[in-house]
């Protein structure tokens, strides 16, 4: 039996998609057979049913913490904003470089687990458990660095692109990781030939490892959410960045209600929106059948909800290509219905679920989301809005998971 272990920034699924992702991954892992241990950055205890788990703690007593902790005092308290200055000399903040310190630490006692395959996963823009694995050379040839998002900011596919401040440096970091690790996991093959396409290591080194499908995880009926099964329901769980505009989606739902001024239909969103949270509940507010919860909801809340609506949305930004293999993708997947995707006409969604997918839209294609969400909603009243994805969920399963693995 193969050893994995494990380096995860955070494994507390109601986190952050990249940790829902990373649990995903894990669980996949301990069903596919393999012996697996975790250490985390979570600051919690998360236990994890089949593997050993250990939390990595804080450093609070280094240099770095107390250059972090005043650092943060003067943002929060004398509205004075360093930390660009030290990104753009160091790279990377104090709070960083004291996390990595920490996991470095805590790993340098796991001497005693010797695993076969080092998988690090992270989230968000931080690849902490990346810069603790680039110090720890015995581990090189067996580290697999898992890349999630493009990374630095101004390798993003517009309309994201921006320089961060010591965009150079991470820069430089992330080809130390190209150069340094076995192999690079991506979870979509158009994000590795992204990633390729500025350094060719990626291309060279690059395996493809979806967001896993986990069907095991417990759901539970969401408390402030409710659904009436005898309503068409249009659901849009996730955060709305800036680069994801609602205004397609909600401009298309009115057209579409318009037309059917009788039905039961409901437009549903949950999640952070904090570039368009007044837009949305303005919006709500002058049609009662558009409900906005724009806050985050419990993990197994919203699969309840996935589960229970009868179209599920996920939605890109606007843009000619998008790299990315959204979070919540095997959620919908597994739920069943029908995905309303809305997005760049080249999209790592759109190649799985194939060009010719019926329900596709540009998001700012106001005429044609109405069209899709009034045939949408006749199969529904027809009973005919399952959806076989049983090739995709072969795709996103352990048992892939294990092939790409074996295959190393």
């Amino acid at each position: 039996m193969k050893r994995i272990l494990v380096i995860a920034e955070s494994t507390d699924i109601d986190n952050s998609s990249g940790a829902k992702a990373n649990m995903a991954l894990i669980k996949n892992l301990i069903k596919a057979g393999y012996l697996v241990k975790v250490c985390h950055y979570s600051r919690k205890e998360v236990e994890i049913e089949g593997a050993e788990s250990v939390t990595i703690p804080e450093n609070r007593k280094s240099l770095l913490f107390f250059l972090s902790r005043a650092e943060r005092y003067l943002r929060y308290f004398l509205k004075l904003s360093i930390n660009p200055k030290i990104e753009k000399k160091k790279g990377f903040s104090f709070t960083l470089q004291n996390d990595r310190n920490s996991i470095i630490t805590a790993l340098k006692k796991e001497k005693n687990f010797d695993p076969d395959w080092v998988l690090t996963l992270s989230q968000g823009g931080s690849f902490r458990p990346h810069h603790a694995l680039l110090n720890l050379p015995e581990w090189h040839s067996k580290w697999i660095a898992y890349i999630h998002d493009p990374y630095p900011m101004h390798w993003y596919p517009k309309p994201y692109t921006w320089r961060e401040p010591g965009y150079k440096l991470k820069q430089r970091f992330m080809e130390e990781i190209a150069n340094k690790c076995k192999y690079a996991a991506f979870p979509s093959l158009y994000l590795k030939e992204w990633m390729g396409s500025h350094y060719q290591a990626y291309l060279e080194k690059g395996i493809v490892i979806p967001h896993q499908l986990n069907k095991e995880i417990e759901k539970t009926p969401s408390e402030k959410v409710k659904i009436d099964p005898s309503e068409f329901i249009v659901l849009h769980a996730g955060n709305f960045l800036q680069a994801r505009q609602p205004n397609g989606l909600i401009d298309g739902f009115k057209k579409f209600v318009s037309k059917k001024p009788d039905a039961r239909v409901k437009l549903i969103h949950i999640g952070p929106a904090p570039h368009y949270k007044e837009y949305l509940e303005k919006e709500a507010k002058d049609e009662t059948r558009i409900e906005v919860f724009c806050e985050s909801h419990p993990f197994n809340e919203v699969l309840w909800l996935q589960d229970k609506a009868a179209i599920n949305i996920i939605i890109e930004a606007k843009a000619e290509f998008s790299p990315f293999l959204p979070g919540k993708f095997p959620h919908c997947i597994a739920a069943g219905k029908p995905i309303l995707l809305l997005g760049p006409p080249k999209s790592e969604a759109r190649r799985l679920l194939g060009e010719d997918y019926p329900y596709y839209s540009e998001i700012d294609d106001t005429e044609h989301i109405a069209i899709l969400l009034e045939d949408l909603y006749l199969k529904w009243k027809q009973d005919e809005n399952r959806m076989d994805y049983s090739k995709i969920g072969s795709y996103l399963s352990s048992t892939h998971l294990k092939e790409v693995i074996e295959n190393l």
